[in-house]
């Protein structure tokens, strides 16, 4: 193109960086190559008077395109996939004497061979794979042309050009922001990177707009719906924005592993100012609670509108919102959570906990820890850059843990090499398979300065890895998809694998196990509520025919859900006495006066029970966490549940503590119901209950759901939902 600005750089040229989809410069109506002769008229060439996208939402270019649920008056289409437009010009069109094309232009300094710059030849019949666009009608004034996107496009917001060519060069149409067109990644084509071959899949992992993101502990699982809202209105500009913002050149948005790599730096704020500001230390001061965020829409317009990092956010509102990036852009994409989740800082596939000669945790010198739950994403691509196989489902996690390649991102790692031990491939294959796969190993300090290896836990890292099911909120288990069961060949096989790529080091312990102890111990949980007292129980085997004495400890912590300890709330010492080939058991109580004043947002309690067997030395250790139950927001409504029609919402809320709850903020949220909301309540007296209600019109039938949740300074992480059907506007 004639208009492309160059630079030069120290003997050479250059093309400035075209990294803004939003940053935009018009062609010229005008290339003329010589002077116009005397006597020419250019009015006789052939000249745009309009040009028809049929983009509303009832038209075949979005419905066959699956973009009609976006609340977006342009043009939507997928990449690789045929559409319509019509151009009305100011005289018939003559195939034999009148040349004209479509032109696509993207970002400010376009080119032909970066792919910013489209030129769309008018040709006979449309080719697979290629740019084409194909007459399909030529009446009176009107061309009707079927246009063909290459699979392979760049994704983003595109402005559109009919050039016409003449004898003196070439004539084109003013710039019309309604013209603008936005081409997505297509699950639906083949011949793209992102297909995926399933109907129900594709309807759940890029048509949904409302899923269900799993937490708590494994024993003690528990979930809570989301609102992606990718389709709503100001969303994919958001997205786009997003990548915008990391100066992310236009001709690498076309590749999805680019696309998810840029999204999982950039979803949160460590070191790009991107969407989300990460918190974990029960501070919320100048921003919004975590647990308090309902869905990503309010997250992502408050981030293109305010161009600042949105506060605060945890592993599951990345997850929440990343998936919506994903989503939105057309990449097949859902939320995974990771029960007992290793965060091993060099990947060696070993947590170490540290215990004093007494069997005390050393705090001083246990630094890993093990999350209750992690949560991250998984989004479906080919990887062209991996030997065959290892293409599909990619781990990418967005929640800002550890550094890569100089920013803090995670993946696409395929899931697939994760499995097998290949974590020579990239993008961060060690550190996924090290979050599912490591040991926690047991080592006592002994006060001379050696250690000795008590235990080795193989089997808690990774208990159960899980997503939501299709076409239902029930829990889809995948474990098997990263990891064989514990004790199979290929189990052993994949471990030595890793070990062979440099992911697992040698036990940095001297000494070897000790063999199995004589003495069994277990413990068990109480269902605990809030507000209330409850139980732990601990029971010792005696397997042999001697008699042994114990003395004990348990430690009662409160914990964030990554497995750092806030604070000690239960201390206990006992000892006992095991006949030969007993079963004893001990109950301690722990009243809720113990923990309720030090408990955080998410209710977790971890436990740990150490055991001195006196006339052996052994050391018997175990640990398990647990969360206190929680009470709901209630939800109610009212009026018809149709489109259109008045609907009348109540949330409630009944405080359950016998403590006052101040700066209450109940938030409510329902893609296609209603936009994200929220109302502040001074105080809650105990036992009181507050309502609010709003009135909504839904504007999408078929199955809904309304999402609230509560934050308060003493409570948080209370959450309600309610499912609707909403019924079509009948027609008249």
């Amino acid at each position: 193109m004639s208009d492309t600005p160059a630079t030069t750089f120290g003997g050479r040229r250059a093309v400035p960086p075209n990294n803004s989809n939003a940053a935009a410069v018009d062609l010229p109506t005008e290339e003329l190559q010589d002077l116009i002769p005397r006597g020419a008229n250019l009015q006789d060439y052939l000249t745009v008077t309009a040009v028809h996208l049929f983009k509303e939402r009832w038209d075949s270019n979005k419905i066959d395109h699956h973009t009609d649920k976006y609340d977006n008056n342009k043009l939507i289409v997928r990449r690789g996939q045929s559409y319509y437009i019509q151009i009305d010009f100011n005289r018939p069109y003559d195939p034999m004497n009148d040349l004209f094309r479509v032109e696509y232009v993207i970002g400010r300094y376009p080119q032909e061979n970066k792919g910013t710059y489209i030129p769309v030849p008018i040709v006979s019949e449309l080719e697979s794979g290629k740019w084409g666009a194909k007459v399909i009608m030529n009446e009176d004034r009107s061309v009707r042309l079927s246009i063909q996107s290459s699979p392979e496009c760049i994704v983003g917001k595109f402005r559109m050009y009919i050039a016409v060519w003449t004898p003196y060069g070439v004539l084109r149409s003013r710039r019309d922001p309604e013209t603008d067109t936005y081409i997505l990644f297509n699950p639906w084509c083949e011949e793209d990177a992102v297909y995926l071959d399933d109907e129900k899949e594709r309807e759940e992992y890029v048509l949904n707009d409302i899923g269900v993101i799993f937490y708590g502990d494994f024993s003690d699982i528990k979930s809570r719906s989301w609102s992606y809202g990718q389709f709503e209105d100001g969303i994919l500009d958001a997205c786009l924005y997003v990548m915008d913002k990391a100066q992310m050149d236009l001709s690498g948005r076309g590749n999805p592993i680019k696309v998810s790599r840029v999204g999982s730096a950039m979803i949160n704020a460590k070191d790009d100012e991107g969407v989300i500001v990460g918190s974990w230390d029960n501070i919320y001061a100048y921003g919004i609670p975590p647990s308090a965020w309902t869905g990503s829409v309010d997250i992502l317009l408050e981030y293109k509108s305010s161009e600042t990092p949105v506060r605060y956010g945890q592993c599951w509102v990345f997850a929440g919102v990343f998936n919506t990036f994903l989503r939105c852009l057309g990449i097949p994409a859902r939320v995974i959570t990771n029960y007992s989740s290793a965060h091993d800082n060099d990947a060696n596939l070993q947590m170490d906990v540290f215990l004093d000669e007494d069997g005390n945790v050393s705090s001083k010198l246990t630094k890993d820890s093990v999350w209750n739950y992690h949560c991250w994403n998984e989004a479906w691509m080919t990887r062209p850059d991996l030997p065959v196989g290892f293409g599909g489902w990619q781990a990418v996690d967005s929640t800002p843990q550890e550094n890569s390649d100089g920013m803090y991102r995670c993946g696409p790692a395929s899931v697939q090499a994760v499995k097998h031990g290949h974590v020579c491939f990239q993008f961060d294959a060690p550190f996924v398979f090290a979050e599912v796969n490591s040991d926690v190993v047991y080592i006592t300090a002994k006060k001379d300065g050696t250690h000795v290896v008590q235990s080795v836990d193989a089997t808690q890292i990774g208990k159960l890895i899980v997503t939501k099911q299709i076409g239902g909120d029930g829990m889809q288990d995948i474990t098997d998809n990263y990891k064989f069961q514990e004790g199979q060949e290929e189990e052993r096989l994949a471990l030595e694998t890793a070990l062979m790529y440099g992911a697992k080091k040698a036990l940095n312990t001297e000494g070897v196990v000790k063999p199995r102890s004589d003495v069994d111990m277990d413990f068990e949980v109480e269902n605990a509520v809030l507000g209330k007292d409850f139980k732990v129980t601990i029971t010792f085997q005696n397997n042999s025919s001697n008699l042994y004495t114990i003395i004990a400890y348990l430690s009662g912590n409160i914990t964030f859900y990554t497995g750092v300890a806030k604070t000690e709330f239960k201390k206990e010492e006992f000892e006992m006495t095991l006949e030969p080939l007993s079963l004893k058991k001990k109950e301690v109580l722990v009243r809720a006066g113990e923990y309720m004043g030090q408990l955080l947002e998410q209710g977790f309690l971890h436990f740990f029970v150490t055991a001195r067997i006196n006339e052996t030395r052994d050391i018997l250790a175990k640990q398990k966490s647990t969360v206190v139950n929680i009470p709901k927001v209630i939800i109610k409504v009212r009026g018809a549940a149709m489109v259109g029609s008045d609907m009348v919402v109540t949330v409630e809320f009944t405080n359950p503590l016998k403590e006052t709850l101040k700066n209450v903020w109940i938030y409510l949220d329902g893609p296609g119901i209603t936009i994200p909301k929220r109302k502040m309540f001074r105080e809650i007296q105990p036992n009181s209950t507050v309502e609010w209600e709003e009135v909504c019109q839904p504007w999408v039938s078929g199955p809904r759901k309304l999402i609230a949740s509560m934050t308060s300074d003493s409570l948080r992480h209370v959450y309600g939902e309610l499912d609707l059907q909403i019924q079509r506007r009948p027609t008249v």
